[in-house]
């Protein structure tokens, strides 16, 4: 009986790693970026793209369609165009106010689109926590290909991407194409999403960009440490959070949210008794 617990807990364990990985790094930019919620923005617009798609009669109402995957791409593509030409220096309104307000226009959208649709629950529920126990050998094996892809070209143009997120506003003296790198980075950044949303849902995949990075920096300033850190976190919340999920029948996703939730609270407790004795 463990025997077949842990086989079934391989292929969702290593999907967890795979979104460990990229989302943890991806997270570093965007809590630096000071756009928190352009992850959840873009994951929802995904999510919207997804939900159109799967009302179109070339789906055949399969949201696992490849024309499902491309449409809720391209959404995300506009999604990317957008956030990358709002950064300006001197910005009238602030770019986090409009990523808020595309992500409460998208998700207002995708429930007006899902009320046409059958199954609006269970659709509802996909978006949001997804079913990532149900993720087979092969979409690990893809999903690892398309990120390990993702996270070379990340780390070829690392200084690129670094600096604009590190210090925007010197990069605008320097003359660096701020708004091409920028729509590269979301554009990659698009890709993630696309895919981890159809796997993970909305809220997992927040939780995996945002919480590793968030206590990373309760702990750490250098960005490797920071990774360190969130990698580190990220795998035992995975680990954990499967775990619990099938011992206490409670569904994948969620448990996994709320496993990040209590292991960033503990974090954040422990921090002053480690830097009493240091």
């Amino acid at each position: 009986m463990a025997g077949e617990l842990f086989a079934l807990l391989w292929a969702p364990f290593l999907m967890c790693l795979v979104l460990t990985g990229i989302h943890a790094y991806l997270g570093v930019h965007v809590v630096e970026r000071g756009v928190i919620f352009v992850d959840l923005s873009l994951a929802q617009i995904a999510a919207l793209g997804g939900t159109i798609a799967l009302l179109l009669p070339i789906s055949g109402g399969d949201p696992h369609a490849p024309v499902v995957y491309w449409i809720s791409l391209a959404f995300t593509f506009l999604g990317a165009f957008i956030f990358s030409t709002i950064r300006v220096k001197r910005a009238r309104i602030p770019q986090e106010a409009i990523i808020g307000i595309c992500y409460a226009v998208a998700s207002a959208a995708a429930i007006l689109a899902m009320s046409k649709a059958t199954s609006e629950s269970e659709h509802l529920k996909d978006m949001l926590v997804g079913n990532i126990l149900a993720v087979s050998w092969a979409e690990v094996a893809k999903t690892a290909g398309l990120y390990g892809a993702i996270g070379l070209f990340h780390y070829v143009f690392r200084h690129q991407f670094l600096a604009i997120s590190l210090d925007h506003s010197r990069t605008h003296t320097h003359g660096r194409s701020v708004r091409f790198w920028d729509f590269l980075f979301y554009a990659s950044f698009g890709f993630v999403v696309t895919s981890s949303v159809a796997i993970a849902g909305v809220l997992l995949v927040f939780c995996y960009l945002i919480v590793p990075s968030v206590a990373a920096m309760l702990y750490a300033d250098s960005i490797g440490k920071r990774l360190a850190i969130g990698w580190t976190m990220g795998t035992v919340v995975s680990a954990l959070g499967v775990y619990l999920s099938l011992q206490l029948d409670l569904p994948t996703g969620a448990t996994i949210v709320c496993t990040f939730g209590l292991i960033l609270i503990i974090m954040a407790a422990v921090r002053p008794l480690i830097q009493s004795r240091a």
